[in-house]
């Protein structure tokens, strides 16, 4: 939007609309077609007013709480504060390069972030390919609930057991994605040994990638979670439930439509030109901006940076890193952690799928800790609805 355009969208004079600029309130970029003039972001823009508004009206408030509004639930696991995402007040990206997923699981599960904690546990494989040709989401939504039917310990739904439970669906999620039941002690490790067995370097990456998709505060597919565990269900029905929205082309299904994108970009000549073509013919640009993070994802900046040093002379990496200069130059967006899967998928050359697959498994962290953050609250997630239908008669 011009100067003039979003103050008035605002109802402020320009000097305020400056302002709010230099407090990151709402980004702005130069103007490609008037050297001294800038744009101003309209996401940034109409967020802004929508809150002014949420002001004035309580209950419009109430009705934009679900769409990246107010915060609706208390939750003590995540923070999402400026360019960094916390988990229980640790940075998830210094989290990603220190630690090891069991670490971070036990500490969004419990507060401590501990290794060893689920060494005695038993657990769930399974062996073959299941359902062959599934993708991981469907052949997992349809394993879970055969599995938790057949453990007595399912409905134990103390925070220690839902933690030991937690773990034994994530290594059962880890066999169904490597399609074996030889698993190893750690689940990067797993899906390293069966996916690109010759690179060790993957591993670190793997890792990396599965504790920054790990939760991400009230996301649709945490929420989903959070409501079936509101009603008494068990951790593999929570699980299931996460699974079933995450899998969505607007979740986590979004990797598949970047995934997409890359193809045709790589096919389409001149880069700059064909993103503008794109643009013309009214298809986005996936993977780029979040409404969340202003100044760029930070997820996607800790695993592209760890690609970038691990990978340094990758042809996909200097194919994507393209793709972002360019993207940022035309709409001043920078890429999200789905358009980083995506580039780990193809940097790594991980199986087909494996960035969603790699966004459920980190997630599943999430969904079990919400889960034992509602177990104990014991109470219902039961919203009204303003009817706007026809009177009665």
């Amino acid at each position: 939007m011009t100067a003039a355009e979003a103050s008035h969208r605002l109802g402020v004079s320009r000097a305020t609309l400056y302002a709010y600029v230099s407090r990151g309130f709402v980004r702005s970029a130069p103007d490609p077609k008037h050297r001294r003039a800038r744009r101003y972001a309209r996401a940034d823009v109409e967020r802004f007013r929508a809150r002014a508004e949420e002001r004035k009206d309580p209950e419009k408030a109430a009705q934009r709480a679900l769409h990246w509004g107010g915060a609706v639930l208390e939750s003590a696991i995540t923070l999402i504060s400026g360019d960094h995402l916390y988990y229980r007040g640790h940075d998830a990206a210094l989290l990603a390069g220190s630690r090891s997923v069991e670490e971070v699981a036990s500490l969004i599960w419990s507060g401590e972030a501990r290794s060893g904690s689920f060494a005695a546990t038993p657990l769930h494989v399974v062996s073959g390919r299941s359902a062959e040709g599934l993708p991981f989401a469907s052949r997992a939504a349809s394993t879970l609930p055969l599995v938790g039917a057949r453990d007595p310990l399912a409905f134990d739904l103390r925070p220690l057991a839902v933690a030991r439970a937690g773990w034994r669906i994530l290594n059962l999620l880890a066999s169904i994605a490597a399609e074996s039941s030889d698993i190893s002690e750690t689940v990067d490790e797993t899906l390293q040994r069966h996916w690109v067995p010759r690179h060790g370097a993957a591993r670190e990456c793997i890792r990396a990638a599965l504790i920054l998709c790990a939760d991400h505060e009230l996301n649709v597919s945490s929420f989903v979670a959070r409501c079936v565990a509101s009603a008494g269900a068990d951790p593999y029905a929570v699980v299931t439930a996460g699974l079933s929205a995450i899998a969505g082309s607007k979740h986590g299904g979004m990797t598949a439509r970047i995934a997409t994108m890359f193809d045709e970009l790589q096919r389409g000549g001149e880069l700059g030109a064909a993103l503008g073509e794109r643009l013309r013919r009214g298809e986005p640009l996936y993977g780029f901006g979040h409404p969340l993070y202003p100044n760029g994802d930070p997820r996607a900046a800790a695993l592209m940076g760890l690609l970038a040093e691990r990978m340094p002379k990758s042809k996909e990496l200097a194919f994507a890193r393209s793709i972002t200069d360019a993207a940022e130059a035309l709409l001043s967006e920078k890429p999200t952690i789905d358009f980083a899967l995506v580039v780990a998928a193809r940097v790594l050359r991980l199986p087909p799928g494996s960035p969603l697959t790699l966004f459920a498994l980190g997630r599943t962290i999430g969904w079990i800790g919400h889960a034992i953050e509602q177990y104990a609250r014991d109470e219902i997630i039961r919203p009204r609805a303003r009817y706007v239908g026809p009177p009665p008669e």
